[in-house]
């Protein structure tokens, strides 16, 4: 028998605690969480938008060329829901966490005493629908992008406001 463990532990009241909750340091709350948009779904859709326009076509090569988008469509949802369903953000009273992915962990945890710059990246569609890709910049070079986060301008300001907090005399 194969198991699969899933990495969260019990928070007492049945429920699950995601990575932030079980990394939090003494006397650490969360104070905004920050997901992944929904547009990481978009490709597993036009696949499937694929898939009934060849069926719609009719004919042998088309049934074959519909269910192979199919079988796309249905492994790009599988792999946008892991991804979705597995990555964190967090502004802290002390820190900036995310984590990104299940198997491949990226994680980035900044002392917010230590961060010098975010950067927010918007493409048109991305300030259209409400997402973007932002990049938390700390002391010695720190730099790593997150992309796709579901309204990147409410979580730069959540990270500024912190930022200031902790910066007050």
């Amino acid at each position: 028998m194969i198991a699969i463990v899933f990495p969260y532990k019990n928070d007492g009241r049945g429920g699950k605690m995601s990575y932030i909750e079980q990394n939090l340091m003494n006397g650490e709350n969360i104070l905004y969480r920050a997901r992944l948009h929904w547009v990481v779904f978009l490709w597993s859709v036009v696949w499937f938008i694929v898939a009934i326009m060849f069926f719609s076509r009719g004919g042998d090569a088309a049934v074959i060329a519909g269910r192979l988008s199919i079988l796309i469509a249905i492994v790009k949802a599988v792999s946008s829901f892991i991804n979705f369903s597995t990555s964190e953000f967090a502004v802290t009273n002390q820190r900036v966490i995310a984590k990104v992915g299940f198997i491949r962990r990226n994680s980035l945890e900044v002392l917010l005493g230590k961060i010098e710059a975010i950067q927010v990246n918007q493409d048109i569609l991305g300030r259209i629908l409400g997402y973007g890709s932002i990049t938390v910049s700390g002391t010695g070079g720190t730099r790593d992008p997150f992309h796709n986060i579901s309204n990147p301008l409410e979580l730069r300001r959540k990270i500024q406001e912190q930022v200031a907090t902790v910066q007050k005399p």
